[in-house]
């Protein structure tokens, strides 16, 4: 007789990790107050760019379409540079999980961060894993209420400055501030802060683990870049195994076991609830603290430390043969993600060392095609966009090459028409000009010419240069005659 399949769904077991102190713990805390510092502090921090640019040192400023990271100022056009950037972070994480596992979810990801941070504040007001467990167990009591109340107060003033902080990377930090608190903020800052607060608050408060489990993808792939060279949380089973219960024989003589008392402190310890004994697990996050927990066990059986310990799988395997356990950190993989990320700063430097200052961008007026002046000339007309990347106003020389005796003038200037015209522009600011050019119906071949609008910058000789297409009356070939028709 088969046997019924099992619910598709199975309710959430919470989790109640248990704190503890150790050389991990410390290292996290660190970790935690420096990631804390940089996202709450560095919307604050001053960059000089001159006058009429902002002077946040860094600013994704949307709404003018400009991206300033400390020196460094993107336009819209240059968005392949932020693309640069994610790469680098991408095979960066690549290059860091093929070496140290899950490293960046225990200690730097934003979702642990916070959760932390969540879960402090937690003990700090309900008390440790065994206090809020019979807590829990029991009917809803006045003390319970006024902790959890005052629980998620703290959750919700958290999430708040996250979300407040978050917004300040869009917009001028203390010019947000103070219209948020004076009123005249505008609705989307209201409306995003709402969003961000909830969703830190959400995610960090409640789903915790569960995000890492379900809602990350990152563990879903992560074994990809993982080899048996590895190094993650690891519990040595070869010195552990066969667990005995108790800590009677604590003597290295009277023991008939390993060294694995099957405390199940690991497990308390562990903020996603998994026994690490298990081995390397989906849920684990390589953060570590079953190590501490672990730890303060052996410290008091007076046994080795690092029972758990940072390793890998084959270096355990020479462990439990008693060889020499040996490291190599030079393998096909890393050395494929060491070269890739190599080449991406090489190519991103490279980029950045000869980005350019000025651009230019042209549009030929479609309608009309040309105009045919009363003198027999041509004139066709052009939409001039011309970037100024610097901090200091310029005033560029207009050319144009492969059309001679051509002579250009600015429509809005109603000067008149000259071999180079000269169009100012402002600081880091884009001028739009439309230019009129003039030429004889005998430069064109065949009713159209190619030409190249040439922009120098006299006082840098900073040049740019734009191809385009000067046309003219399809039945005028190269000597200004009209084609004859064949038959």
């Amino acid at each position: 007789m088969s046997q019924a399949p099992g619910p598709l769904y199975a309710n959430r077991v919470r989790v109640y990790p248990m704190a503890v102190h150790g050389i991990m713990r410390r290292i996290k805390w660190g970790v935690l107050g420096l990631c804390l510092g940089i996202y709450y502090l560095l919307p604050w921090l001053r960059w000089d760019r001159g006058d009429g640019v902002p002077d946040q040192a860094l600013l994704l400023d949307l709404y003018h379409r400009r991206f300033y990271i400390f020196w460094l100022e993107l336009w819209p056009q240059e968005i392949i540079f932020l693309a640069g950037m994610l790469i680098l972070a991408a095979v960066s994480l690549f290059l860091v999980t093929s070496l140290a596992g899950r490293i960046w979810c225990g200690y730097t990801c934003p979702q642990t961060v916070w959760t932390d941070l969540f879960m402090w504040v937690e003990r700090q007001i309900e008390g440790d894993r065994n206090e809020r467990m019979r807590r829990d167990a029991k009917p809803m009591s006045f003390d319970s209420v006024w902790r959890k109340t005052t629980k998620h107060i703290a959750w919700l003033a958290i999430a708040f400055w996250t979300g407040g902080a978050w917004i300040m990377y869009f917009v001028d930090a203390p010019t947000v501030v103070r219209q948020f608190w004076s009123g005249s903020a505008s609705t989307p800052v209201y409306g995003f802060i709402f969003i961000f607060t909830a969703s830190t608050y959400t995610l960090a408060g409640w789903a915790r683990e569960q995000v890492c489990t379900y809602m990350c993808p990152w563990p879903r792939f992560q074994s990809s870049m993982m080899d048996e060279h590895s190094f993650t949380t690891t519990y040595q089973a070869w010195r552990g195994e066969p667990r005995t219960r108790g800590k009677a024989e604590t003597a290295i003589s009277e023991r008939t076991g390993g060294d694995c008392i099957d405390c199940g402190a690991c497990v308390s310890a562990c903020p996603t609830g998994i026994d690490i004994r298990d081995g390397i697990q989906l849920e684990c996050i390589d953060c570590g603290l079953c190590m501490d927990a672990c730890n303060h066990v052996m410290e008091k059986l007076d046994r080795p430390k690092w029972l758990i310990t940072w390793d890998n799988l084959a270096r355990q395997a020479q462990r439990a043969q008693g060889q020499t356990p040996t490291i190599r950190l030079l393998r096909p993989r890393t050395l494929i993600y060491v070269a890739a990320l190599s080449a991406a700063i090489m190519t991103m430097g490279a980029a950045l060392a000869t980005r350019a200052t000025l651009s230019v961008s042209v549009q030929r007026d479609r309608a009309p095609l040309f105009v045919l002046l009363p003198s027999g000339a041509l004139r066709n007309g052009y939409t001039l966009h011309v970037l100024n990347k610097t901090a200091q106003a310029s005033v560029y020389e207009l050319t144009i090459e492969g059309l001679p005796g051509a002579k250009l003038a600015v429509a809005e200037a109603g000067l008149a028409a000259m071999a180079a015209v000269r169009l100012p522009v402002g600081q880091d600011q884009l001028g739009n000009f439309r230019i009129l050019v003039t030429a004889s119906p005998q430069a064109l071949d065949h009713g159209a010419q190619h030409v190249t609008f040439v922009l120098r910058d006299n006082s840098t000789g900073i040049t740019a240069h734009y191809d385009a297409v000067f046309m003219g009356p399809a039945d005028f070939q190269g000597d200004g005659h009209p084609a004859e028709e064949s038959h």
